[in-house]
């Protein structure tokens, strides 16, 4: 089982490896390890336009979330009813998802929040729709996962990152 500490090194290995990307890349990246809420970097290009980044670390397995980060959820006796989709935690914002593989074959996948607002809440609709609307185990937990495989058309998609600095 991970510990706290683990679990601090896999995201600041992370940042540091999309920051090191962000730099190749010919932009700006600074890192706020952990000490801003709703990014971990800012990416600015030598125009002084500069753009937020949300990044999530795993080593293997899928990213954890609560569904209500992406939309309304509320219960209907045990039912999770999925409402409107929520506001971004930050105008604009990019998520980069990384998942550590090795020296030299971490895998990277790139979208806008918005973009992973839909695969989040189209991913959670499945699953309740698949049962009912009541979540198997525990009705009233709001905890999701999201696999690399979700993700698979936004790998290495580093042009949406490109698109908003150039």
């Amino acid at each position: 089982m991970a510990t706290g500490r683990d679990n601090q090194l896999t995201k600041q290995v992370g940042e540091y490896l999309v920051a090191a990307e962000v730099c190749r890349r010919g932009f700006i990246a600074t890192t706020f390890t952990g000490n801003v809420p709703h990014y971990d970097i800012i990416a600015s290009d030598g125009s002084g336009r500069h753009q937020a980044i949300q990044v999530k670390a795993i080593i293997g397995g899928s990213w954890q979330f609560d569904s209500r980060a992406f939309a309304e959820i509320r219960l209907d006796g045990k039912k999770q009813v999925i409402g409107r989709p929520t506001e971004p935690p930050y105008p604009d914002l990019v998520c980069v998802f990384v998942r550590l593989r090795g020296q030299g074959a971490d895998e990277f996948y790139i979208m806008t929040w918005s973009d992973l607002q839909k695969i989040a809440i189209a991913s959670h609709r499945r699953f309740l729709d698949s049962h009912g609307g009541v979540r198997p185990r525990k009705y009233d937990s709001f905890h999701m996962a999201i696999r690399p495989d979700m993700l698979k058309g936004h790998r290495d998609k580093w042009d949406v990152l490109d698109k908003r600095l150039r």
